[in-house]
């Protein structure tokens, strides 16, 4: 109890620090999103190698390959972000405040989560193949999404979200970084507040797979909890970060796919092995250089797909002749002398 105390109350004030450092509403640039992009993988890095000292190597293996699977998979919300930001249309100097809220909302309901998901498992081993065969679905459902055509995907409020909104009312625009305000004497939510429960219930349902698969790496609840949370408080910085290289991770989720198909498979056999039968169980180090490999793998195909493709549309644009160019003119000028006839 004294460690979970001194834990919480360690991440509560590094959130107090972060949040009165960012607390003018401003746009942040791609060096403040860096560094603190790099304080946060630093601080989880200093968390493992303090499992490491204190615990062994054991539990800070698993801290580790937990917090890059739920790191990786956080980067997958971040496209859902993008759309939920253009869907309420959020001022730019504003998403920042938007992010750290609607971090915080997942990050309590996801220790909610935890706490049920830990409770389980302690008590009905069979629930490993639950896990198991819902993450290899998702990864089969995931290979299918990533091969559909998504340019025209937009984001859906949940009906929790609806219900607020029709229950206390939203005004018709931003109020600076206000929550609630008087409109003609009833007290409304202003859309900085939706926005904020937008992501932070919507996380939720990223947690149906996320809370599952770090189930499959480790089934202590401490570094289930410290894992995410490390991976979703940085999880702010890293949007505006790698915004703009979002759509170049084409393969991300293929990635993910394999991913949370290995650990599938991994519950599988954990479940197995719990019920007597005498099969291979899958190691923490085996299972943490899949899952770097993976991402490694990934990223580069990505970044080699993406620039292939636009070599592909430059030569096709550097392949109009002029005679067609021209031809092209003339057929405009025709069409404009023929209007003004």
């Amino acid at each position: 109890m004294t460690l979970w105390v001194l834990t919480i109350v360690g991440l509560a004030a590094l959130i107090a620090v972060d949040f009165f450092i960012g607390r003018k509403p401003h746009d942040v640039s791609i060096k403040e999103a860096g560094i603190w992009t790099v304080v946060w993988i630093a601080l989880a890095g200093l968390f493992g190698l303090g499992l490491f000292l204190f615990g062994g190597g054991q539990p800070a293996g698993e801290f580790l390959a937990g917090f890059i699977t739920e790191k990786s998979l956080s980067v997958d919300n971040l496209f859902v972000f993008v759309l939920i930001m253009a869907k309420f249309a959020v001022p730019s100097q504003y998403q920042q405040r938007v992010l750290l809220v609607g971090v915080l909302i997942a990050l309590v309901l996801r220790a909610v989560f935890i706490a049920a998901g830990a409770a389980i498992t302690a008590s009905f081993s069979w629930v490993f193949f639950l896990f198991g065969a819902f993450l290899v679905w998702t990864a089969w459902k995931l290979v299918q999404e990533a091969r559909g055509d998504d340019e025209d995907e937009e984001f859906e409020e949940n009906k929790l979200l609806k219900a607020a909104e029709r229950r206390f009312g939203v005004a018709d625009r931003y109020h600076g970084t206000k929550l609630w305000i008087e409109q003609n004497g009833k007290r409304v939510m202003t859309p900085m507040l939706v926005v904020m429960l937008a992501i932070g219930t919507t996380d939720v349902l990223f947690a149906l797979d996320s809370i599952p698969a770090i189930f499959g790496l480790t089934q202590d609840p401490y570094i289930v909890f410290t894992a995410n949370a490390f991976a979703l408080m940085g999880l702010r910085q890293l949007y505006f970060l790698i915004g703009g290289l979002l759509k170049k991770l084409v393969h991300l989720s293929y990635g993910l796919s394999v991913i949370l198909g290995f650990i599938g498979v991994k519950l599988v056999l954990h479940a197995l092995h719990e019920t007597g039968v005498h099969v291979p169980e899958i190691s923490t180090p085996v299972s943490l250089g899949v899952i770097c490999a993976v991402l490694a793998v990934t990223t580069v195909t990505s970044l080699l797909a993406t620039r292939k493709q636009a070599a592909a549309d430059t030569a096709s644009r550097a392949g109009e002749s002029p005679a067609e160019g021209d031809k092209a003119g003339g057929e405009s000028r025709d069409s404009r002398n023929s209007v003004d006839a």
